[in-house]
């Protein structure tokens, strides 16, 4: 990625993390500005390790990382600029979602009545309102993801890690968590967004780092990264779409030149495979509206995804 260094915020200069035997994060060399960066990987290729160092909450090992050109290692205050959304959870599980995030608003140093008002505001943006005077320990699995993203963004930080934000969303909570994401792109902030799903990154933002092994295997734009995609014929891509009338649906599938097969798994399931897997995903919403099929979710297999991104990793080494 090419940036000036008016547009630089984040740098990673020769990165590397390794506990004690086992590499991390390694010789990772990038520069990220404002808007939306996807971070794809498997699991285990080093995301979250990634996130943690860039973020400051772990120490690089090796090498050492720049927001707005001072060491993060050496500049405390550069924390209160960045926001952190880890994957797994560590909430505080006996308190409310409005009282989980005036805590750690006030432990960012905001007076009750800011960190009150800074709770309402990032509860109503992630479509918490309601759940607000709730116990966090009662919110469901999409609910949990929600205020794990309002913490991240209550304090108004330029630089946001999000990592696996959209894990357990139904597809109505991971419509409105992406159209926010997109908001705050627009709005300036510098954001990092990891996924092993190809299309939900595509639908936020063109610019990508993918990762594999702790290094970073490519870095640009989707476009040039995706055309490896679409010209492997002989790998294609199966979705799992789980719908309310599975066989309308692949009826429906089957004559488009996106999909190469459909499978009927269930009444409400299918799996299709596509070698056009970005113009499927923008196409799907078009072919089940005219069969007057709901689509419930969909999800990328990840046996074929490992073989994508094995393709993609043997061409950039």
């Amino acid at each position: 990625m090419s940036s000036t260094a008016m547009e630089t915020v984040l740098v990673a200069d020769d990165v590397s993390r390794w506990y004690g035997q086992v590499i991390g994060v390694q010789g990772v060399q990038c520069e990220v500005g404002p808007g939306i960066t996807g971070l794809l990987g498997l699991n285990g290729a080093g995301k979250s390790t990634l996130f943690k160092v860039l973020a400051g909450q772990i120490a690089p090992s090796k090498g050492r990382v720049l927001v707005f050109g001072h060491d993060l290692g050496s500049s405390r205050g550069l924390y209160h600029r960045i926001g952190f959304c880890p994957e797994p959870d560590a909430l505080y599980e006996f308190m409310t979602g409005h009282e989980m995030l005036m805590y750690l608003l006030r432990l960012q140093g905001f007076s009750k009545s800011e960190a009150s008002a800074r709770a309402d505001k990032a509860l109503s943006r992630c479509h918490l309102t309601d759940a607000a005077h709730r116990r966090v320990a009662g919110y469901s699995k999409g609910m949990r993801q929600k205020i794990k993203l309002a913490q991240a963004m209550a304090h108004d930080p330029d630089v946001m890690f999000l990592d696996e934000p959209f894990n357990g969303m139904d597809p109505v909570s991971r419509h409105e968590s992406m159209e926010l994401i997109r908001e705050l792109g627009k709005e300036g902030k510098t954001i990092l967004l990891s996924s092993h799903l190809l299309h939900e990154v595509e639908a936020m933002t063109s610019t990508i780092m993918l990762i594999t092994n702790g290094r970073i295997r490519a870095h640009g734009h989707f476009t040039e990264i995706r055309d490896h995609l679409e010209n492997l014929e002989n790998e294609p891509l199966r979705i799992e779409v789980d719908c309310s009338n599975a066989r309308e649906l692949a009826v429906n599938l089957i004559a488009s030149e996106d999909v190469q097969a459909v499978q009927v798994e269930a009444d409400d399931r299918l799996i299709v495979s596509s070698t056009r897997s970005s113009r499927f995903f923008k196409h799907l919403p078009h072919v089940a509206l005219e069969a007057e099929v709901d689509i419930r979710g969909y999800r990328t297999l990840d046996d074929d995804l490992k073989s994508l991104f094995a393709y993609l990793v043997e061409g950039t080494q």
